[in-house]
């Protein structure tokens, strides 16, 4: 087994169950040694399955699956000695509130306490009012709203991410290479008064008001750019006094190759 290995390699893995359902369809990719490699889909994707089969917890209908050199099938026990699982479940130290599970992130990613966001962050989930009760009180609800963004952790941490949808992948790249694929971009424009009226043009995939003076438009950055878009805004009489950009990220890749494969 040479260093050049892939970490895992999945070779037309496919899994039906019992009554017929197809969870994974002729899947094959390969995680890369010493990367950081992201598996992505919408529920019921095959996500769950693919992880259960290289555990040894579900047995596959076909293809090969191998962990660190060693096939599932051929050496079992050496496959399962290679690899380790975090369950999704929703799991917390009942003795930690709100705030304290978030402090204790923050130092384990080494921010020091003058840069934390933790209160802003409690805001944006609406949980101050809860900051200082113990976990084991919030409700499900409130707990999932401590979990993570999980586009964006994978965004920024992973080297190569494949997406899977019904049973299938549909992308399989460098996570810089995969947002680079995003067409869809953004301008927000303010103008130098409230409207009544947004502006109008073939050319906005959509538009959406921010506030009264404030306007998010969306275009495809394979069919127009934000000079055009700025332009067809301007041609109806409306005057700028302020533009920002906002790039593609993950998030529109990832609702983008999973809206299309399902149509």
């Amino acid at each position: 087994m040479s260093l050049s290995d892939a970490a895992i390699r999945i070779e037309s893995l496919s899994k039906t169950y019992a009554g017929g359902k197809r969870a994974l369809d002729d899947v094959s990719f390969d995680v890369p040694r010493g990367q950081i490699f992201g598996l992505l889909g919408p529920n019921g994707a095959g996500k769950s399955t693919l992880i259960n089969i290289l555990a040894g917890l579900v047995v596959k209908s076909s293809g090969k699956a191998i962990v660190w050199g060693f096939d599932i099938d051929e050496h079992p026990r050496n496959a399962k000695r290679s690899i380790g699982i975090v369950p999704q479940e929703i799991l917390f130290d009942p003795f930690f509130t709100p705030r304290e599970a978030l402090e204790i992130q923050a130092g384990l990613y080494g921010i020091p306490p003058e840069q934390r966001r933790t209160m802003e962050l409690l805001a944006a989930m609406h949980l101050t009012d809860k900051a200082d009760a113990y976990a084991r009180t919030l409700s499900g609800g409130m707990k999932r709203r401590l979990t993570r963004y999980y586009l964006e952790e994978a965004e920024e941490l992973c080297d190569r991410i494949a997406i899977i949808n019904q049973g299938r992948v549909i992308a399989n790249e460098p996570t810089r290479d995969l947002v680079a694929k995003a067409q869809e971009k953004a301008v927000v424009v303010t103008f130098d008064h409230e409207i009544d009226t947004v502006p109008a043009n073939d050319c906005f995939e959509n538009i959406r008001l921010l506030d009264e003076r404030t306007i998010e438009i969306t275009f495809r950055k394979d069919k127009v750019n934000a000079g055009q878009v700025l332009a067809a805004v301007q041609r109806d009489g409306f005057a700028i006094v302020d533009v920002r950009t906002r790039e593609p990220d993950l998030e529109d890749v990832f609702l983008s190759l999973v809206s299309e494969k399902a149509a």
